[in-house]
């Protein structure tokens, strides 16, 4: 069971910035383990319950090792989260819902890194085909959670003569509803799940639209 992190947690994230080197981590190797690591697999244990029985869907928390064949400077992330996504060969193209932790505060939420040109243009293909189920679901998203989604777009929106759906013909990546806090009493108790499952909850429409795309 997720009891909140603590400030120990904020206090190891900051250390591995600060001493980003093996020796530091293998001093601190038990705080990384009791602070961060098995608080944050309870999290992501609480947070995956409403997706245990979809097809496909699978949890991964992250390791705090850098991949020693990126030769990295530095062998050691400075943040740890966990995902919620489809079994897929490469989590950038396909849409998560996240969690991560670092040393300035938290972010989750619904993100798509980089999909496929082929997606997006069925995606443009999709919603002018299903305009009114696509904005229903979209806006009941945005009412829900009180933010909008946001991506990365096109210098060159790709055309559409509807003024409805012209917001999204210019979508292009890195395509996401997150929401970000700083440290606070917030984070150090177990609502935190609470409040995290309710937004994953809120957004899951859009991650299930998204997932349609992907194969």
């Amino acid at each position: 069971m997720f009891e909140g992190f603590t400030p120990e947690t904020v206090d190891f994230l900051w250390g591995i910035r600060l001493n980003n080197n093996r020796e530091w981590f293998l001093e601190h190797k038990k705080d990384y383990v009791q602070k961060l690591y098995e608080p944050m697999k309870a999290l992501g244990a609480e947070l995956f319950q409403p997706f245990v029985d979809k097809p496909g869907e699978l949890l991964k928390v992250s390791r705090i090792y850098r991949d020693a064949r990126l030769h990295h400077p530095l062998p050691y992330k400075e943040s740890l989260w966990i995902c919620i996504r489809q079994d897929v060969s490469w989590w950038g193209e396909n849409p998560c819902l996240y969690f991560e932790i670092n040393p300035d505060g938290i972010h989750y939420g619904f993100f798509i890194w980089q999909p496929r040109v082929s997606v997006m243009e069925e995606f443009r293909r999709d919603i002018t085909a299903r305009k009114q189920e696509f904005l229903t679901m979209i806006r009941g998203v945005e009412d829900a959670v009180g933010q909008s989604v946001t991506a990365e777009e096109y210098k060159r929106p790709k055309p559409t003569e509807d003024p409805e759906l012209k917001r999204f013909f210019a979508w292009k990546k890195q395509i996401g509803c997150v929401r970000s806090e700083p440290f606070s009493d917030a984070v150090f108790t177990p609502e935190l799940a609470v409040r995290v499952r309710k937004f994953f909850e809120d957004l899951t429409p859009l991650y299930d639209y998204f997932n349609r795309f992907q194969v």
